[in-house]
């Protein structure tokens, strides 16, 4: 039976296709020019990197946008030698978040914000993972679209980062956190929405990761180097994969710190709640029962370009 088990994780575990369309590799410039997407794998060359993984997202990106930029304009202003990019993953979208996204790009030039767009929708794993791969920063920012978190709360996780004394290979991450206001968010939740949360938070500590209280909050910031190494690993493409990028983590002993974040529920939240989170607990299931019996393994740097 034990062998059976074993034989049908082997044969049910997706192996990510980190290839890329040929229209994946290169973005537009704001005079409508092709250039080619650099690696995660190069050298860093600019200070930060904001991933925005967006779908279906042409409302609700500006207001998220216009915050960040506003923020990251009057920092560079202030600090010359701060350099930045932010990088918007239209992940296959039905609607015209790319056009949307591309306004900014033709107001502010490709050297600060380019727009990668999927050829088919991945999942919010999949195009945080595309938009790291293709990112040039020395810190690499993970930030939803919704702007749910205030984007000025970057220096918290930064600071965050700073405060861990040891990163080995200079590997290290820093996670924006909502645990200080569950008290709050479980008043207003049904009495079946507290109990899915609940369960779920169970999961994630009794089979992945334990030690952090708030897997799932979309603000989270990495040395060029962690993401390297996590991201070359993940398999999880959809809801679950913040598990599985923190269970990696653990698993390498790259340092992770939890930095609490203002945030505000945002209208037109895509995750439904019923069967996101049964979908979720299994991935968390099958996460851990993957990687205990080599279904799944971890790779220091698989090619992911």
């Amino acid at each position: 039976c034990d062998d059976v088990v074993v034989v049908v994780l082997h044969v049910s575990a997706n192996v990510v296709d980190q290839t890329r369309h040929e229209k994946e590799k290169h973005f537009l410039t704001a005079d409508g020019k092709e250039e080619s997407f650099p690696s995660l794998m190069d050298p860093p060359s600019l200070e930060l990197s904001v991933v925005v993984p967006s779908y279906n997202e042409e409302l609700r990106l500006p207001v998220m946008m216009d915050e960040a930029m506003e923020y990251l304009e009057k920092r560079q202003k202030k600090n010359p030698s701060f350099t930045y990019e932010v990088i918007v993953v239209d992940d296959g979208s039905k609607d015209k978040t790319t056009e949307v996204a591309m306004k900014y790009t033709k107001k502010y030039g490709a050297q600060k914000v380019r727009v990668l767009t999927l050829v088919k929708n991945r999942g919010k794993g999949g195009a945080v993972r595309m938009g790291t791969l293709s990112s040039r920063g020395r810190l690499i920012l993970m930030a939803d679209a919704d702007g749910a978190t205030k984007f000025a709360d970057i220096e918290k996780v930064e600071e965050g980062l700073e405060s861990i004394s040891e990163k080995p290979d200079n590997m290290a991450i820093s996670c924006g956190s909502r645990a200080h206001l569950e008290k709050e968010s479980v008043a207003q939740r049904s009495l079946f929405r507290t109990f899915l949360m609940f369960g779920f938070h169970f999961l994630v500590w009794f089979f992945c990761v334990r030690g952090i209280k708030d897997t799932q909050c979309g603000f989270k910031l990495f040395t060029r180097e962690a993401a390297l190494k996590t991201f070359s690993s993940l398999h999880v493409e959809r809801w679950a994969f913040d598990v599985e990028l923190l269970f990696i983590a653990q698993c390498f002993d790259i340092p992770v710190v939890e930095v609490a974040v203002n945030w505000t529920e945002i209208e037109g939240s895509k995750l439904v709640p019923f069967w996101s989170w049964l979908q979720m607990g299994r991935d968390l299931v099958f996460i851990r029962l993957r990687y205990l019996t080599g279904a799944w393994r971890l790779e220091a740097e698989r090619k992911t370009q």
